[in-house]
This record gives structure tokens, sequence and C-alpha cells, in this order.
């Protein structure tokens, strides 16, 4: 597809928060006199329900099918969640823009709010993530990390069916016994403000899905990346806590987003408009030492840079998959060399040991 001047077509997944943050993406070339039309694009991971996140992961499963798109002509470019692609991508593409990144953190979410310190022994926690698995059995061996699959909404949604069913249930069987009472003269209170009604009124959307769900695990507490939850519009109706980068190191790529395109004009135009610099230094940090590891999404690791004056502050950690065994780094490179930096704190991390854990993990795969 040739450049038709300001004019493009952008692929992007079709679940809520893809389409969500594509419009991030849409609105800031928009501004600049762009005009967008987002393309929606079923993809193989899409499809496969029923598969865990890190399996699909393995094969670029979310990724590419838009590249696909691209190299066709039948759109300019595509939009991917960073931490989504393989480290490998076809020698024609190029990722011509890095918006500003929004947080990398990990979110533990739960009913009422508890921090990971204080979930009960042996509680019930659910992620789609080797490396959060890895992480959560590292910092609480006590806990059961269970699978967790779907898109944002309905992880919450399992996540909070279970109490918002109690309650449901609770309070219609109040409201029984109140219409059972009326018009007696006897000392019953009822115990509540509003009726079933008026609650289910003020439920938000997504708990009002989770009441018509099914239950087949009950979760204590779930761990998504806290980007997502701003972006879905769903950090106003959870109670989450930011878990802490020391122990939760983020994956590589996390919260950032990049559009992918031909190496044409159109990439420079593109670069030029919505490029972060800070987000694309830190960003190729982390993507470099996980391409030099070639970890990929078979071993549980997390990668995070943040740049401090003119160095790229630096922490890895690798682990083995039951979180019993980790190596962990922390180091500064120059922003100037940011990437000879990168594979130099890579090879460190091999040395000390995380060759030997990605090897492992291969072998269990």
């Amino acid at each position: 597809m040739s450049y038709r001047g300001t004019e493009l077509r952008l692929a992007t997944r079709g679940s809520d928060l893809a389409v969500r943050q594509s419009g991030e993406v849409k609105a800031a070339l928009e501004d600049r006199r762009f005009t967008v039309e987002l393309v929606e694009v079923e993809t193989t991971g899409d499809r496969l329900d029923d598969a865990l996140i890190t399996e699909l992961g393995k094969t670029g499963a979310f990724v590419r099918d838009l590249d696909q798109r691209v190299l066709d002509g039948d759109v300019d470019g595509a939009i991917h969640s960073m931490k989504d692609m393989p480290t490998e991508h076809p020698d024609e593409l190029i990722v011509a823009g890095v918006p500003e990144r929004a947080s990398a953190n990990d979110a533990l979410v739960t009913p009422d709010g508890k921090s990971i310190d204080e979930l009960p022994e042996g509680a019930v926690v659910g992620t789609s993530s080797l490396r959060r698995k890895a992480q959560l059995l590292n910092y609480r061996p006590d806990l059961v990390v269970e699978p967790l699959r779907g898109n944002v909404d309905t992880r919450v949604e399992k996540l909070l069916a279970p109490t918002l069913q109690l309650e449901h249930q609770e309070r219609s069987e109040e409201e029984s016994e109140r219409k059972a009472h009326v018009g007696k003269d006897d000392d019953y209170e009822f115990p509540y403000e509003k009726t079933v009604e008026e609650w289910f009124d003020d439920l938000a959307e997504v708990e009002r899905r989770a009441l018509e769900r099914e239950v087949e695990t009950e979760y204590d507490a779930i761990v998504l990346a806290e980007a997502g939850l701003q972006r879905s519009g769903l950090a106003h109706h959870v109670e989450y806590q930011s878990l802490p980068q020391k122990e939760f190191v983020s994956a590589p790529g996390q919260g950032a987003l990049a559009v992918v395109t031909l190496d044409t004009d159109l990439a420079e135009n593109v670069h030029t408009v919505i490029d972060h610099p800070r987000t694309r230094v830190e960003t190729t940090v982390e993507r470099t030492i996980l391409r030099e590891l070639n970890g990929g999404c078979i071993a549980p690791i997390g990668v995070h840079a943040i740049i401090q004056g003119e160095n790229v502050h630096v922490e890895a950690q690798v682990f083995s998959a039951d979180g019993s065994e980790a190596v962990s780094i922390k180091r500064d490179v120059p922003v100037q060399t940011h990437v000879s930096g990168a594979k130099r704190v890579a090879g460190e991390l091999a040395e000390r040991g995380a060759r030997e854990l990605i090897e492992a993990a291969r072998e269990d795969e």
C-alpha cells in the first residue's frame, strides 16, 4: 500500500483494551493532522480462547496476523502491545513509533483491597504469566497460583463473581424477609440502605457481568498489568495495589505500545509525530536484554529500565518456573551506549546462572 499523504489505516486487535489503546495512538496522530482509520483484525490468539497467554506468546499469536496485513499491503501499519511482540520480526518491518509508556507495574487486584502481604496463607492467586507466577511463589511460597484465562474484563469478572454473587444472594434473602414482615407489628429491621434493585443499578458493567458468570475457580486475588487496568477503564471499578518493582520486575516493554510499519517515508513521519525518546531508550534496553538471553516466553524473565540522568538504571530477574531459584541484577548503563550496555547486562546475567535457568525452562517446555 502506498503512503497516501496524511491518511492512514492501522491494524489493531479487536479486544476492548486493544481498541482503547489504539485509540490513544489514533488521537495522537490526528492531533498532528493525520487522518486515521483503525482496522480491527482477529488474530490467531483471539481465536484460541482456551489457550493460556503464555502459550500464545511463544508464537507471537497476537502480533503476526497484524504484521502480515502490513506486509500484504492491506494496511499502512499495526499497533501492538510491546510486551506481546517477539524480539525477532520480519526484516521489512520497523518499529516506527513508540508512544510514551503508561505504568510498567503489575497490579494485585482483590475484591477488598488487600495487599500481597495481607492475603491469607494459601490464598489462590490467578495469573496467565509464567513470570508473575514465579515472582509470586518466590515472594510468598505459600500462595496457590492458578491459571487465569481471558482478556482483562473477563479476568476481573472471574475474580469478582463469587463475592458479588454471595452478596446478591444475601441481599435477596433479606429482601424476602423484609417483605414477609410488611404489615406485621415486630422489631425486624432491614440491614441494607438499598433494595436489591437499587444495589444492582449502582453496579458497574463489569460487576453486572460478574453476577452472571459461572464460577470455576474462586480467586482471592489476580495479577494484571496496571496499564491494562487503566486503559480498559477498569481501574476505577476495582480494588488494586501496584506491586513493587523491587520484587516484581515487570515484563520487557510492559505498559508500552509500538506502531509497526514498512521501512518507508511513512515510518519517519510516524516517528516524528508520536515517538517518545525516553520510552524508546528504556524499552530498547529491556528488549535487548530479553533477546540476548534468548528466553522469549519460555522462561520467567523480568526486565525494567528507567533513565536516571545520563544513565539507564536496569533491574532484571530470571527465575526457575516454581520461583525457588532466581538470578537478579541491578546495573546502570550509559544512555549514549544503551544497546551495548544492555548486551553486557545480559551477558552478566547469563554468567551468573540465568543461562541454566532458561535452559531448564526450555527442557521443561
